[in-house]
């Protein structure tokens, strides 16, 4: 340290234009630029303290200089400090896995709300504090922010927060010195490995949000998924496990699956819930077992849980005037569009066509993409591939990279439409009354990112207007 520790900061940032008078500027590493090259860009802005792994050569006197070992965990310990550790004075539960996350979230946070609690919520979807929502940018926000948003739930009266946890915010640190009472891990599959490069370094970023786990906290995880056991290996908070296929402290098992809900029987009681397939059954699996873990009783848990209702763009549902299913669905990933064409296909037990609308986005893990296309290819009656968010890469590109996925005797059955809108529009057109259509990949999304440029989008406002029904029209 070099430099008063007791001088007085108004405001903490880490992106240097967001430096003003009075701030404390927290010098990180990121993937795209270091914010250290800024630091005497930021004092002239007005910084007086500069966090930093490495004090510069060229000390300016009035400004206090600490070096830490690792800028973004001190970023985050720092955010909690200056909001006053907003997260303790909450009920905080994180839940982590590559497929569930939002879902389980969302509706925990119905869940709450219904019973009458003032709830938060951070989620890829939408961010609430209680009942005001601010929209969300990432899965998991930056570490102020996220702060920001936690003291705001607690100046609101929130009792709990839920917040997707994903592997990207473990290990650029953005939950350092959150208080956590609970986590939960719904499963892990191939998903990320632009970013991990390993599927080992991926399965340690999530396991390490379970190590951070103190003592008084629990850890819900899921042991059908067979790298349920490792997360907790290390964890100092109470282990539960659930499952639908081998013994577990929450377990369930599925009566009934249809396209309108599903009969469960959880811990040895039948629930009939709105929501659709196996994935589901999980999800509410977890929701239940957090619910009970939190202090509510298992027949009020079960009672809610049956109103509950779908997350936007998870396995969402509309029927044309002629009979025609169309479902729409974020599975963006090899695990989480087979466990939506495997619901569907059990559902509709070979009665009328599924076709698959599915693309795969630009910037991301390469590798997933001729495996979805091959899952979309072998379980449907017919597959589009099309263009999912192409980012900075050339549609065409992606598109080939999939169709290496397709096996020689499935390719007649597989169509490229690289125009998304065109894609959804030929599988409405092809379809005919008792047929399903998947349009998968991008959910509750309203915008298509080409070239770096986000232009809206809806795959829902497609599907509805190639239907010909009115956007409230929504189910079967």
């Amino acid at each position: 340290m070099v430099g008063d520790t007791g001088t007085g900061v108004s405001s903490i940032a880490f992106d240097s234009r967001k430096v003003a008078g009075g701030s404390v500027f927290i010098a990180v590493k990121g993937t795209q630029t270091d914010g250290h090259q800024y630091i005497d860009q930021v004092i002239k802005s007005g910084a007086v303290a500069i966090v930093c792994e490495i004090i510069p050569f060229n000390i300016q006197s009035g400004v206090c200089y600490i070096e830490v070992p690792d800028s973004s965990e001190a970023l985050g310990i720092i955010a909690s400090n200056f909001y006053e550790n907003p997260s303790a004075s909450l009920t905080l539960v994180g839940i982590t896995g590559t497929n569930g996350k939002t879902t389980t979230a969302t509706l925990l946070y119905n869940l709450f709300q219904n019973l009458g609690f003032k709830t938060g919520l951070l989620s890829t979807v939408r961010n609430m504090v209680n009942q005001k929502e601010v929209p969300a940018t990432h899965t998991t926000p930056d570490q102020v922010e996220l702060n920001r948003l936690l003291r705001e739930m607690a100046d609101e009266g929130c009792d709990y927060c839920f917040m997707e946890v994903s592997s990207h915010s473990v290990v650029q640190n953005r939950i350092a010195g959150l208080t956590f009472k609970g986590g939960v891990f719904t499963n892990l599959t191939h998903d990320h490995l632009d970013f991990h490069k390993t599927f080992d370094a991926y399965l340690a970023a999530k396991k390490r949000f379970f190590d951070m786990l103190p003592s008084g906290a629990f850890a819900i995880v899921n042991i059908d998924d067979r790298n349920g056991k490792v997360m907790v290996q290390n964890t100092k908070a109470g282990i539960k496990t659930l499952a639908l296929k081998n013994q577990a402290d929450f377990q369930c098992k599925i009566i009934e699956n249809h396209f309108d809900g599903l009969l469960l029987n959880i811990n040895g009681t039948e629930v009939w819930c709105r929501l659709v397939g196996t994935f589901n059954a999980y999800n509410l699996l977890s929701i239940y077992a957090t619910a009970v873990m939190l202090g509510i009783s298992s027949e009020e848990s079960l009672t809610v849980l049956s109103k509950l209702e779908s997350v936007d763009g998870r396995f969402e549902y509309f029927k044309s005037p002629e009979g025609v299913v169309g479902i729409v669905d974020y599975a963006h990933t090899p695990d989480a569009l087979s466990n939506v064409i495997g619901t569907i296909n059990s559902i509709r037990q070979g009665a009328g066509k599924l076709i698959t609308v599915v693309g795969a986005g630009g910037d991301r893990d390469k590798t997933k993409r001729p495996l979805m296309a091959a899952i979309a290819a072998e379980n449907s009656s017919l597959t589009i591939l099309t263009a999912d968010n192409p980012r900075s890469e050339n549609p065409e590109d992606i598109l080939n990279d999939m169709r290496a996925g397709v096996t020689v005797d499935r390719k007649k059955y597989c169509l490229v439409i690289s125009d998304r809108k065109e894609a959804i529009k030929t599988a409405c057109t092809m379809a005919q009354g008792g047929d399903i259509i998947l349009v998968a990949g991008k959910g509750h999304e309203t915008y298509q990112e080409i070239k770096g440029v986000k232009h809206h989008f809806d795959d829902r406002e497609i599907l509805k207007e190639c239907f010909g029904i009115e956007k409230s029209e929504t189910g079967l």
